[in-house]
């Protein structure tokens, strides 16, 4: 088949290098020239385990290519894929849905057949509806059916995910657009990964629903964590006791800084928006949302907690920076808000991260960016690990503690075991235990 995806972004890229794999003929569109200048270098514009090796093996193959034309790009395609960004609007936190009905007015424009439209980028409710109407009164002489398929990738596992779904969302009521996109997905329907087809609005909730529910596991289990602390029970154990039932599950159980990233924090701000223009409110989803913000800076007091009496004039490094490990996303981190309230009090932050120092130094310059967590430690009166990055979980404890100038953890990941953090001479505080 003939695949467009509009937006070479974290979505389009990784969908349209899975969807080459399989076979199909892909061509990303960008409007960003350098981007796409990047691209056809082999440089990626975003850090994804695999992805440039995968990129490289299909544009070699010559399923995959990269363009700014999108009208060459979408005349004759099967199915078109919007992908582009929907970032929360300022002022208010609705889904700024501005970038997806302008790939909607140019593919009107440059459409020269009958094809299906999917949004693929995480869109409200009922956005499917004005993507369709676009399209009808611009394009009223070519049959054009429009489908919602939400992506639920993870940054950092992106590819697996794609490869091996837990399910595909397919919101269309028109029987063509079911299969022209069974089409798409054959090898994932071929290999027993469950299609479920929905009508559009539903498949547009869908996405919002999973995202809200899984930052309320979250944000349920840090709650959970401070009353450990407070009562002298540990975490980890809790999680582990209450994963280990069926009904609940034992993923997104892990007590830290608070959830950020690209996708949570707006998307259930988008929920909490549509439940308003509704006039449905979802109170727990809106609890989750201030519990979360309010995390991330209990994060920074705990840490100045920890300093004594006297944080001003010492030093922090701050080993992570990104909203998690394997990716170089800073959107929303809990690192901003940590890196900021240890700043106000007057600490010194010096930090590592192995992927997300370039976006971080636009976003916070004053902080002192070091080649490594051995380098961020010199000199630094405690350490603290934001991101469980697979270079910070063995440090040789000892050289650590004999870089810095007093011997404090602060452990927001619960990557270690206390026994062995204080027999190496810590003074060690993790996160609900």
């Amino acid at each position: 088949m003939r695949i467009t995806m509009i937006g070479s972004g974290y979505v389009g890229l990784v969908s349209g290098a899975c969807f080459s794999d399989f076979g199909h003929d892909v061509c990303c569109v960008d409007m960003d020239q350098a981007k796409i200048d990047a691209l056809h270098a082999g440089r990626m514009p975003i850090f994804e385990p695999g992805l440039d090796l995968l990129v490289a093996s299909n544009v070699a193959a010559g399923r995959l290519t990269f363009t700014t034309d999108l009208a060459s790009a979408v005349a004759g395609a099967d199915a078109i894929f919007i992908a582009v960004g929907t970032p929360s609007r300022r002022g208010d936190g609705h889904a700024d849905l501005r970038y997806v009905f302008a790939a909607t007015e140019e593919i009107a424009a440059a459409i020269t057949g009958p094809t299906v439209v999917v949004t693929k980028s995480t869109v409200p409710v009922g956005t499917g509806d004005r993507v369709e109407a676009i399209l009808r009164e611009k394009r009223p002489d070519i049959d054009v059916a429009v489908v919602s398929n939400p992506e639920f990738l993870r940054e950092g596992a992106a590819i697996g995910d794609f490869k091996r779904p837990d399910r595909i969302v397919i919101g269309t009521d028109d029987d063509r657009a079911r299969q022209v996109m069974r089409d798409v997905y054959r090898p994932l329907y071929l290999g027993e990964s469950p299609i479920l087809f929905t009508s559009r609005r539903t498949s547009e909730l869908i996405k919002y629903a999973a995202n809200a529910f899984l930052a309320t596991k979250i944000t349920f289990i840090n709650e959970i964590a401070d009353l450990c602390e407070a009562v002298g029970a540990d975490v980890r154990d809790v999680s582990r006791g209450i994963g280990l039932d069926n009904r609940i599950g034992k993923k997104f159980l892990h007590a830290g800084p608070g959830y950020g990233g690209s996708c949570f924090p707006k998307d259930t701000l988008a929920l909490l928006k549509t439940a308003e223009d509704y006039q449905t409110p979802v109170h727990i989803v809106e609890a989750v949302v201030k519990v979360n913000d309010s995390r991330k800076r209990a994060m920074g007091r705990k840490v100045l907690h920890a300093l004594g009496d006297t944080p001003r004039g010492k030093t922090v490094a701050l080993l992570g920076l990104t909203f998690k490990p394997n990716t170089d996303d800073m959107r929303d981190a809990p690192s901003l808000a940590i890196a900021t309230a240890l700043a106000d009090a007057g600490v010194t932050v010096r930090t590592h991260d192995p992927e997300g120092m370039g976006p971080a130094k636009a976003m916070m310059p004053d902080l002192v960016y070091c080649t490594d967590a051995y380098d961020a430690a010199e000199g630094a009166d405690a350490v603290v690990i934001v991101t469980e990055w697979d270079a910070y979980r063995a440090l040789d404890l000892p050289r650590l503690k004999g870089l810095m100038a007093g011997p404090i953890m602060v452990d927001l990941r619960n990557v270690y075991q206390r026994a062995d953090v204080e027999q190496a001479g810590f003074t060690y505080t993790a996160v609900g235990r």
